[in-house]
């Protein structure tokens, strides 16, 4: 009997299964590159977020809630380093700024969050105008000592010539949070259904901040916009050949980092109701390089992810009798092996395993 009847269906069944797979991985493609589907997974996983990290992994909700804050911080730092290639060592400058100005903002002129919450961006923003100008006029490591210069400076600025506005070394413990709207209480709890995944307002609050953040960093990193800050990044000797002003797009990039480091400072000010003067210590810049480059450098939810692990590993790692008093290691290690394995962090191992399950091809 010929063996080719057997071949032929063998081979139809094979162009079969690769028909399907490839459908499959197309559909992903076209789904995944929707800025709706990315706001989509976004508000999936942060509503999610709290059940499963306090129902399986020994977490709490304020810890979810300050994850969630600091990865909006890692986010927007993603845009400088990943996206347009420039590495700062001072965005704790923006981020404990931006608290210390939420704060006093709150306890000085209004508390309702919302206001707070934008007193404590604008004034990052403007900062960054001052920050970015002086920095960029040099670039590499000079610019990345540049901005740890200014990081340190604020630092000390506020812990001793302006401790009568900063409260200096205790930090600023005058923060006043009002009522959401003038009526709810922020701090309070969450009605049914809400109260069945998370069981504080504060974390909703953070959490819609979360999915804006997002969809503005990817609408962002999908425009014009971003299309340069790539260029810039790959090769910015030609993008100055090809006629862009390569200084005005990454000061823009910079402004924009620290809009959203901005963010993430006011929202430490309204979770903590205080705002500490270690929130501008140099060590804050540096948890930040570590979140975005554990996460995942050049990718828009790595970040997320980064910060969560950091977090993870310094809140309830260490609190472990036997792993805690060796957390920092564990953290070196775990960094270490993140990104010998994946060169692209943790979300890049997610990208390399989902392709496989996909049949797409590698980014």
């Amino acid at each position: 009997m010929s063996d080719e009847p057997r071949d032929a269906t063998a081979t139809a069944a094979a162009d079969a299964d690769t028909e399907v797979t490839g459908g499959f991985a197309d559909r992903w493609a076209s789904f995944r590159d929707r800025e709706i589907s990315t706001v989509l997974l976004t508000v999936v996983g942060v509503a999610v977020f709290p059940f499963l990290f306090n129902n399986y992994l020994d977490g709490y909700t304020q810890l979810a809630t300050l994850m969630l804050i600091y990865g909006i911080f890692a986010v927007g730092f993603d845009i400088l380093l990943g996206y347009t290639g420039l590495l700062s060592f001072g965005h704790a400058v923006f981020f404990g700024g931006a608290a210390y100005a939420a704060g006093i903002f709150s306890a000085s002129v209004s508390s309702s969050p919302l206001l707070v919450l934008l007193a404590g961006t604008v004034f990052a923003v403007l900062l960054a105008w001052i920050v970015g100008f002086l920095s960029l006029r040099r670039g590499g490591i000079y610019f990345a000592i540049l901005t740890l210069t200014f990081g340190q400076m604020s630092f000390y600025l506020a812990a001793s010539p302006l401790a009568f506005l900063t409260n200096g070394e205790n930090g600023f413990t005058s923060v006043d949070i009002g009522s959401l709207l003038g009526v709810i209480d922020i701090h309070g709890g969450v009605p049914f259904p809400l109260s069945m995944l998370v069981d504080n307002m504060l974390y909703v609050f953070v959490a819609v901040m979360t999915v804006l953040s997002v969809a503005m960093a990817n609408r962002i990193l999908h425009s014009p916009y971003g299309t340069v800050f790539r260029a810039i990044r790959e090769n910015e000797r030609r993008a100055e050949f090809v006629g862009l002003d390569v200084w005005r797009y990454k000061l823009m990039a910079f402004i924009i980092s620290a809009a959203f480091a901005g963010i993430a400072g006011s929202l430490f000010a309204i979770e903590g109701n205080y705002v500490p003067l270690q929130s501008l210590y140099w060590t804050e810049s540096g948890r930040i390089v570590i979140m975005t480059v554990l996460g995942g450098v050049g990718s828009l939810f790595g970040p997320l992810f980064g910060a969560g692990v950091y977090l993870y590993i310094e809140n309830i790692v260490s609190g472990f009798e036997t792993l805690g008093p060796f957390w920092h290691l564990i953290l070196g290690v775990v960094f270490v092996v993140a990104v010998v394995l994946f060169p692209n962090g943790i979300w890049g191992g997610i990208d390399y395993v989902r392709d496989r399950v996909v049949g797409g091809d590698d980014e």
